[in-house]
């Protein structure tokens, strides 16, 4: 049986960081483990094609449960099953959040997670090109940010727009405090994606200490008498079972839905839910799989008056001038601007984000537009609703049960309703006037509350940010993982990504959780120092 210093379960964004990270001073072996393949497809790195990738071999193609306030519907949720995970699909917005949200973590028991505390980790990551608006961004980090390359007209129109309803202009939407409006900034180098296996993984590759295998599939953590993770079984490439064994520890990287599902499968959580799925409980921990939390996406979309939306992005031009001067409509990350709103006065900080899309973004931009049109998408920053993940039976293969129990609290319709009417306010302006046609089916228009409210429930769709599975806290009683990310009760184990947010950000969650690795991989080298 081979044997590793460390096992990370998990080739995502967080995956890549670690094994970047830990195999820096080339003492430490490491191995890690991916479930699908390598990130060569040239969809994966022209940003404006990540839809190409939805529902293939490189998509895990989840769905959620029925949701009850949500007409029966069953969501689809697109997660990257490749090296560098989602960070090879996603939409490259590169937004951290609001101070509020990290200090929030602190209060509920994250013990150094706070703003300041987590502010270094993020600028260790980024290596910001142009300009650097009050050196908010690091300048020498692994991860490419820039602003886009090519951004479409209509988006200055939209940023025109936020000026004349008097939303505050933002230096950068990475500010301490998000209230405003600016162009996004995207992890591309030179108008190509930039995803975490090309900024950590690739590198690290050269690496005499670090080991990849693509196709692994990891089935359980193994775990001896005295409730100690020693190493991990998957199913190779081949289909072959294998075992591999951990010296220092096993590090679980698999995501929101992969970390707790594999946890489970482990023998790791609640009793009552592992006993219902026929597996056998090894070690209480009822909070895993609890606490999931989303951002839900409800759009406003018009047509276009003009023809220069990415309604063109597919023409062989465009192409070429990707391919030539990586330039024009391909470079688009799809969304280009955006602002981050209260809808009430009382809030200390924004509940809504607005995105601009420069062009009709109608399920998941896997339907054909009848033609060109611009989107606002109305983003649900902080959900008081509350989901699970629990596995569906004992046969690893089996994709768990995922019910976010979208909009189960009442609150957060009202408040995609409100945002909905900031959208509409935005779209009626005379900066964007010139561009803004009639309403683009499905969206119906209107300001009555019935009908925006039937809107949300029928066509409301995940922004791809599932979070909080394997909370942080300081006990085993409501939480998963300790400050460090060690798992209570396990000792040799730990998860680093974004199931460990014990509450979801106010902004995007790749930044965040390629800053949940970057301090994962210090609290794991002090650990073994």
């Amino acid at each position: 049986m081979l044997t590793y210093d460390y096992v990370i379960v998990g080739a995502g964004a967080a995956g890549c960081v670690l094994a970047g990270r830990l195999t820096e001073d080339g003492a430490d072996q490491v191995l890690l483990l991916e479930a699908g393949g390598p990130d060569k497809k040239q969809e994966i790195h022209i940003p404006a094609a990540f839809k190409a990738l939805f529902k293939t071999e490189l998509d895990w193609n989840f769905h959620t449960a029925k949701q009850a306030e949500m007409a029966q519907r069953e969501l689809y949720w697109p997660r990257g099953r490749m090296l560098g995970g989602t960070s090879s699909m996603n939409a490259m917005m590169w937004i951290r959040g609001h101070r509020d949200d990290y200090d929030d973590w602190a209060d509920m028991g994250a013990d150094g997670w706070s703003y300041d505390e987590i502010a270094p980790y993020f600028r260790r990551a980024e290596r910001r090109t142009g300009s650097n608006n009050g050196n908010v961004y690091g300048t020498d980090g692994p991860m490419h940010i820039q602003e886009l390359r090519d951004p479409n007209p209509t988006t200055a129109a939209f940023l025109a727009a936020c000026a004349e309803v008097g939303m505050r202009r933002l230096d950068e939407l990475n500010m301490p405090d998000n209230e405003g409006y600016s162009p996004t900034s995207v992890n591309q180098k030179r108008g190509r994606r930039w995803s975490t296996a090309d900024a950590y993984l690739h590198p690290a590759r050269k690496r005499g200490n670090l080991t990849v295998t693509t196709g692994s599939v990891v089935q359980r953590i193994v775990i001896d008498d005295e409730l100690r993770a020693t190493g991990v079984e998957y199913v190779d490439a081949a289909g072959n079972v294998q075992q591999v064994r951990a010296r220092r520890e096993v590090i679980v990287a698999a995501g929101a839905i992969g970390s707790p599902h594999l946890l489970m499968l482990s023998g790791i959580g609640d009793p009552d839910v592992l006993r219902a799925a026929d597996l056998a409980p090894r070690h209480e921990l009822p909070a895993v799989g609890r606490n999931l939390q989303d951002h839900l996406t409800c759009s406003a979309i018009t047509h276009c008056t003009e023809p220069v939306t990415l309604a063109s992005a597919e023409d062989k031009s465009q192409l070429l001038r990707y391919l030539l001067f990586s330039k024009g409509m391909l470079t688009s990350n799809v969304g280009e601007a955006a602002a981050f709103v209260r809808t009430q006065e009382a809030l200390s900080s924004p509940d809504i984000e607005l995105i601009f899309a420069p062009g009709p973004f109608i399920n998941h931009g896997l339907d054909d537009p009848p033609g060109h049109g611009v989107t606002v998408a109305v983003v649900l920053l902080q959900p008081e609703s509350r989901g699970t993940i629990v596995p569906a039976g004992p046969e690893p293969s089996l994709p768990p049960i995922i019910d976010p129990a979208y909009l189960s609290v009442p609150a957060d319709r009202a408040t995609l309703v409100a945002g909905l009417r900031r959208a509409t306010e935005l779209l009626n302006t005379r900066a964007l006037g010139r561009y803004v046609g009639a309403p683009m089916a499905p969206w119906p228009g209107g300001d009555d509350d019935e009908t925006l409210s039937r809107y949300v429930g029928e066509y409301s769709e995940t922004l791809y940010h599932p979070v909080g599975t394997c909370r942080m806290g300081r006990s085993g009683e409501d939480a998963v993982v300790d400050p460090q990310l060690r798992v209570h009760g396990i000792s040799g184990l730990r998860v680093v990504d974004a199931s460990v947010m014990p509450k979801i950000n106010r902004g995007h969650t790749h930044a965040p959780t390629i800053m949940i690795a970057e301090r994962g991989a210090d609290l794991i080298d002090a650990a073994h120092a």
